[in-house]
């Protein structure tokens, strides 16, 4: 008990005491991401930054502790009007950042409550200038107008307004189900337009098959009526051709036969030959007649007339050896 009296009630152990409280009031370590505000005299001075820092004891002090990071605020659900008069609930998030530890310290009492006034009533201002299915289809355009409309009026309090987050919109039940009707009748109307369409389409399709299917019937038909025509025309042209062949074949055998008569003729034994084809020929001729008709008109003189044709016959001979005699000679 003594030393400890001792202790106390020595000076250097008071001074030594002073020392470190002073220290302590003069030293500050501050955190990554933090800001300590200082006042000197109750008049701000500066911030101090992360690291470490000096400020003069019992003159200079920490007025607030700032935090630098990303900061989320969660709006509480409200009541808000739409442009159709329609109430529903909403709530959502908002992200803020402090940028300026002192605007932050010396521009507003709570910024945090201030930030989250602000936006319910950004809120309610927003949905108030949108119609109800508006506000289901263009959420992201409501975010940025509450986006925009707290950016310039937190500015001033050293804050800047990440984004915003619509969290739920809440409508009444009766205002539900007739939303529901309404996205019934509408999925019923895209399907029976649908289904038209693709009768349509289908319609359509087998159209322009026929269509196709006839096109190319009728080409089918010309192309195997051209091809038709055409094997017409060769066979008609081989066979004209045959015929032309045969006919100049015959031509030229009669020619040659006669050619070889004509010479026979010219002899002695041609001409013998020549009275008795003759006189064969006219005795077939009258036997032709009289196996054909049952009756026969005869003027009785059949033998003469034989003799006549021979004679005739003859003649003609005579007259070819007299025009081929001056060849000979």
């Amino acid at each position: 008990m003594d030393s400890l009296f001792s202790i106390l009630t020595n000076p250097a152990f008071w001074i030594a005491l002073v020392l470190l409280y002073t220290l302590k009031k003069g030293i500050h370590f501050v955190p990554q991401n933090r800001g300590y505000v200082i006042y000197r005299f109750g008049k701000y001075t500066k911030t101090l930054g992360s690291g470490l820092n000096f400020i003069v004891p019992f003159v200079e002090s920490v007025e607030a502790d700032r935090n630098l990071k990303e900061q989320t605020l969660v709006i509480p659900q409200q009541s808000a009007i739409t442009k159709d008069n329609i109430a529903i609930m909403i709530d959502g998030v908002l992200f803020i950042k402090v940028i300026d530890a002192a605007a932050a310290t010396n521009n507003i009492t709570d910024y945090k409550l201030a930030c989250t006034q602000l936006a319910m009533t950004s809120m309610r201002n927003a949905i108030g200038s949108m119609e109800l299915d508006d506000c289901f289809q263009n959420r992201s355009a409501i975010n940025a107008k509450i986006q925009d409309a707290m950016q310039s009026a937190t500015q001033p309090w050293g804050l800047i307004v990440l984004r915003f987050e619509l969290l739920e919109i809440a409508i009444p039940p009766s205002i539900k189900e007739d939303m529901e009707k309404q996205m019934t009748a509408e999925r019923q109307k895209r399907s029976a337009i649908l289904t038209a369409e693709g009768e349509k389409i289908a319609a359509i399709t087998t159209a322009e098959g026929q269509k196709q299917a006839r096109v190319l019937d009728a080409e089918a038909a010309k192309a195997e009526q051209v091809l038709a025509a055409e094997a017409s025309k060769e066979a008609q042209i081989l066979e004209a051709t045959g015929k032309a062949e045969a006919i100049r074949l015959v031509a030229i055998a009669e020619a040659e036969a006669l050619t070889t008569i004509g010479k026979s003729a010219a002899t002695d034994e041609g001409q013998k030959a020549i009275t008795l084809n003759l006189a064969q020929g006219a005795i077939a001729a009258h036997k032709a007649i009289a196996h054909e008709g049952t009756v026969v008109l005869s003027d009785g003189k059949t033998s003469d007339n034989i003799v006549s044709t021979v004679a005739q016959a003859m003649a003609v001979s005579s007259a070819i050896n007299l025009s081929h005699s001056p060849r000979n000679s």
